[in-house]
């Protein structure tokens, strides 16, 4: 899924170590079969190449992925919406050009994107795409999924002390001997603005980061995010950087990104709704700021 994947756990013995290690990523390399839009013949994308209204019956995987994505698009009113592909590859090919496309082909590609366009059956797992051209992107949930699916395999193999980590993606469980955790760094701000990495210890626990401030492309003095703002098709203009804590990687990567683009107010409130652990670290103004959900236990 275009990302690094990275393992670090503890084995009684190299041969049960490599072997573990063996399974994880077979089933890594399975999941982005099915979830890569990168892929051409991914699952992901055979279904969007599906005829429009025709139910397609779909892994057990994929349909769990879409139909999780499918609740929280409800539940944030389209601010996280799986069906944003078109104007997602609108602002890849604005980054890789370095310079503004036609606002007709962003019109375009936004009028394909809309999470009702998109119809689950769980009786059958069937996914009906009602509109053609649609192209779903599964980046700000999948890479959660699939650590999750990571740290199952190796707690199935009898590993406990495990570390599990895709880009911003982190799952851990038991820490090493001896270790409050494993050794996390979040960038914060002091009282004078300046920002440093504080360290978390993470344990039992999965953290996601996600934010415009690192992938974006700079066009007439304004600055878009690789994170695309669903409901207008345009890329991510806040600057801010959300990390969120919680029990599983699938849920703290996906609400990362909803609150990127819900902002800062409505981000938090949000996250009060679901008792969240939530930092917001804000980069657009003169001095950086940090906000913490009431639920953050992170330091």
């Amino acid at each position: 899924m275009g990302v690094d994947f990275h393992l670090k756990f503890y084995a009684p013995n190299r041969a049960k170590a490599e072997r573990i290690a063996k399974a994880v990523y077979e089933r890594v390399e399975h999941l982005n079969s099915i979830f890569s839009d990168y892929e051409t013949n991914s699952e992901l994308n055979r279904l969007c190449r599906a005829p429009v209204g025709r139910p397609v019956r779909v892994s057990a995987e994929l349909f769990d992925v879409v139909s999780r994505s499918q609740e929280l698009a409800i539940q944030t009113r389209g601010a996280f919406d799986i069906t944003s592909g078109p104007s997602v590859r609108f602002w890849r090919k604005v980054r890789k050009q370095g310079k503004m496309l036609s606002l007709d082909e962003l019109r375009e590609a936004q009028a394909r994107v809309g999470f009702r366009k998109v119809k689950l059956n769980s009786g059958q797992r069937s996914v009906t795409l009602t509109t053609a051209n649609i192209k779903l992107d599964l980046g700000g949930i999948a890479k959660g999924y699939v650590v999750d699916e990571a740290m199952r395999i190796l707690k199935a193999g009898n590993i406990r002390r495990a570390f599990v980590a895709a880009s911003g993606d982190m799952l851990a469980s038991e820490p090493p001997l001896g270790k409050p955790g494993w050794k996390v760094e979040v960038r914060n701000v002091d009282k004078f603005g300046n920002i440093y990495a504080r360290t978390i210890y993470l344990s039992n626990l999965a953290l996601s980061t996600s934010g415009d401030t690192e992938q974006y492309v700079e066009i007439d003095g304004s600055r878009f995010s690789h994170i695309v703002d669903p409901r207008t098709g345009v890329g991510l203009t806040s600057r801010i950087q959300v990390t969120v804590i919680s029990a599983s990687s699938t849920l703290s990567d996906s609400h990362a990104t909803a609150l990127c683009v819900l902002g800062k107010e409505q981000g938090l409130q949000f996250a009060e709704s679901k008792k969240l652990q939530v930092l917001v670290m804000e980069m657009a103004g003169v001095t950086p700021r940090v906000t913490t959900s009431r639920h953050w236990k992170g330091w």
